[in-house]
């Protein structure tokens, strides 16, 4: 017989609550171009998102970040074009022999029609670091900056990288995807779509996991997007990509410090600046270090209704991710187990497989007979 499990405690729901019982997930080469208990899936505000994960692209976003994307695009010389197109959201170029690697939404594939020189690939290198106030050369070979519209630039240069200058873009999607769009696209079916929207409306604490590129970012925001549109939203990221279809949501950005090693400012001290900002839904980006002592406090202190995402390859993986993250913080296992059980409502656990995203396990923490972290799934 496997180890006794022992469930997360029912949270009793808070006045903002919306009426409805609580209940589990069901149980738990061309570049250019109702129920009162379950609200409507479409975004605060009825801005109509098109697709960013499969399905056809739709009509070109008018919205500013949109129009600031198409601005910088001249900015990336020869990847101008992969900055526009409606459907990229990754691009990767490794050195001069490794080439150029695009994913559109169904996976990594190298396009060959792309060839840099290594001079001419360090030279890009350089522009778009310097465009994000950064200066990258052989004493910083490894910078990170955020550009216009969201875009995201990892730049790494030789020696540190051995193959050439290598270059990794993120294009976040101007135009975000309500839940309903997400289901139809394949992330889950029609009846997890309620489920969904009903955590929301139920103010269930989440846990979106998974894999790196399995959606977590997106389905965040889908999440978030079908909150109410008089409550207000205060996000953490690491790198602000989250990009909200809300009419109440602000996020705050981490900050690396400057040449002389002053001026960073990290993602915990950011999680107790935005409790001063009265959020409605606290939201953690991703949780990566520290900043989950912070998260956990606040979930635990009346803010219901909130939401963090986290690197894991599988759903049994997360207990120990949490309990490493914990450690970074000083945590001990008793204080990570019995904060998280009481903190979080329920995991999802997103996948991709075969270029489709999909949301693959739902679980919900409790303690093993031992009082370690645990997870049982609910939903398959």
């Amino acid at each position: 017989m496997g180890p006794r499990f022992v469930a997360a405690p029912t949270r009793a729901p808070t006045a903002r609550a919306q009426p409805g019982a609580q209940t589990p997930l069901r149980n738990a080469r061309s570049r250019g171009a109702g129920q009162e208990a379950a609200p409507s899936l479409t975004p605060a505000g009825s801005v109509d998102a098109s697709p960013d994960v499969g399905g056809p692209a739709g009509p070109p976003p008018s919205s500013d970040a949109a129009r600031l994307r198409l601005g910088l695009a001249a900015e990336f010389g020869p990847l101008s074009d992969f900055l526009v197109a409606p459907d990229v959201t990754d691009l990767f170029i490794n050195g001069e022999k490794g080439g150029c690697w695009v994913d559109r939404g169904d996976g990594l594939r190298r396009d060959d029609a792309l060839r840099l020189t290594e001079k001419e690939v360090r030279e890009l290198a350089v522009r778009l670091i310097a465009l994000g106030g950064r200066h990258i050369d052989e004493a910083t070979p490894c910078v990170d900056v955020r550009l216009t519209g969201g875009v995201r630039v990892h730049a790494v240069l030789p020696p540190v990288s051995v193959s050439g200058t290598l270059l990794s873009i993120r294009v976040p999607q101007v135009r975000r995807r309500s839940l309903a769009e997400l289901g139809k696209a394949g992330m889950f079916d029609a009846s997890r779509a309620e489920d969904l929207a009903r955590a929301v409306s139920d103010r269930t604490n989440l846990l979106i996991t998974g894999a790196a590129g399995t959606g977590k970012t997106t389905l965040l925001g889908a999440l978030l997007a079908s909150a109410p549109a008089t409550e207000r939203i205060v996000a953490i990221e690491d790198v602000a990509e989250l990009g909200v279809e809300h009419p109440h949501f602000v996020s705050l950005e981490s900050r690396q410090a400057n040449l002389e090693g002053a001026g960073a400012i990290g993602m915990d001290r950011l999680v107790r600046e935005a409790l001063r900002m009265r959020p409605d839904r606290l939201v953690v980006g991703e949780c990566r270090g520290a900043e989950v002592r912070e998260m956990l406090a606040a979930l635990n202190t009346g803010h219901d209704g909130g939401a963090g995402t986290l690197h894991a390859n599988s759903l049994v993986d997360v207990p120990a991710r949490v309990e490493a993250l914990g450690a970074l913080a000083g945590m001990t296992q008793d204080a990570v187990a019995r904060q998280t059980v009481s903190a979080i409502g329920l995991v999802l656990h997103l996948e991709r497989l075969d270029g489709v995203r999909r949301l693959a396990r739902v679980g919900q923490f409790g303690l093993d007979a031992q009082g370690r972290l645990a997870i049982r799934e609910t939903a398959p």
